[in-house]
């Protein structure tokens, strides 16, 4: 197992690389770069832009705007700039080199966990990251865990119960919940219990309350719970249908099965053929698919519900970035969820070999 993970580890270097390089190559060919919105903001809103973006004095910009009449640009909107002044935002932004030496560059400084500075924000990409992570692994790994708690039991239930009214009075709750986005549940919820309407018994705004430095250990707890309950409870009503249905469906393979079979003529009880032989079977798939479902709803599922609720994260600062053409953040925040859902693919991996001994990773590789 330990030359598996060494080579995982390597293969994680290229597969890296080969992410990183088509989402380079694919943002030098989209329009709208941060030159572009400067010059757009030039010509919408005169000095009170120039001074914001290119750090240049209200004459300054005045002088930009006459000197350079007459010149061509290859930047849309250009015409009547001093090329000077552009060439100064293309070094201000890092677009005065080749592509290929600003792709060797960003590189090198990924290697080092330096993900730049923000376009935008006078802050650099990783400490954004930070400040915004705490935020979306509490929606995912909240609503991970409560996901499995729901949907194990459930799935069980309905792999023993195939076939009765309780299988097929909770299929149709089930495929309510896989039909309709967790973003119409938030809707829902905000507008019956947030205030909307109806009750106003939870927060619509935030992760804590904003006297949260005052409370203590216990009460901050409580508040932080009491801000969660919406966000979390909306993507649980939309995520457990699918594994739900995978649970059913792996215990009711097992379940036919000629051990299972011969368990029973033995004389045991369907308890214990059910958990003692029965379980740990058809636990395989969906325990070890816990890394990748954290990484599903850590990713892409919290985005809208971020939106929603106000939730400053990591979608939000994603999303955010590729509106406003904030590529050191786009870049970074990539090169983050990439290399933590490698990771976390490898954990899966080793998951299985945890929960089945007799998987073996190195046999297969060979």
């Amino acid at each position: 197992m330990i030359a598996y993970i060494l080579k995982r580890l390597t293969l994680m270097l290229p597969t890296l690389f080969g992410i990183l390089l088509i989402s380079f190559v694919i943002i030098q060919f989209v329009p709208g770069g941060p030159v572009e919105r400067v010059i757009a903001q030039l010509q919408g809103h005169g000095t009170e832009a120039t001074s914001r973006f290119g750090g240049a004095s209200a004459g300054d910009s005045a002088g930009a705007m006459t000197s350079g009449t007459g010149q061509s640009s290859t930047y849309r909107g250009a015409q009547g700039l001093d090329p000077e002044f552009i060439k100064e935002l293309e070094a201000l932004y890092g677009f005065d080199k080749p592509a290929p030496e600003r792709f060797w560059i960003m590189l090198k400084n990924y290697v080092r966990f330096d993900l730049g500075n923000s376009y935008y924000r006078d802050v650099s990409v990783l400490s954004l990251v930070a400040e915004k992570m705490p935020v979306s692994i509490s929606l995912g790994l909240w609503s991970t865990l409560i996901i499995y708690l729901i949907s194990i039991p459930l799935g069980i239930k309905k792999a023993v119960r195939d076939g009765t009214p309780f299988d097929v009075w909770t299929s149709a709750a089930i495929f309510i919940g896989y039909a309709v986005p967790s973003f119409m549940f938030a809707i829902l919820l905000i507008v019956v219990f947030a205030g909307g309407r109806y009750f106003d018994i939870f927060p619509l705004r935030g992760l804590l309350s904003d006297n949260w430095r005052e409370l203590g250990f216990f009460h901050l707890a409580l508040d932080y719970a009491w801000h969660m309950v919406l966000p979390v409870a909306a993507m649980v009503i939309s995520g457990f249908a699918s594994l739900t249905l995978l649970t059913k469906n792996s215990f009711l393979d097992e379940i036919n099965k000629q051990y299972v079979l011969t368990a029973r003529a033995k004389g045991l009880s369907e308890n214990r053929v059910l958990y003692g032989h029965v379980f740990r079977n058809a636990m395989i798939i969906v325990i070890a698919g816990f890394p990748a479902a954290f990484v599903h709803i850590f990713f892409t599922g919290a985005l809208l519900i971020e939106v929603i609720f106000s939730l400053d994260g990591l979608g939000l600062l994603g999303y955010e970035s590729v509106i406003n053409r904030d590529y050191p953040v786009v870049l970074g925040t990539l090169y983050i969820y990439a290399l933590i859902s490698l990771v976390m693919h490898l954990v899966r991996d080793i998951v299985y070999v945890m929960v089945d001994p007799r998987i073996d990773f190195e046999a297969q590789a060979v």
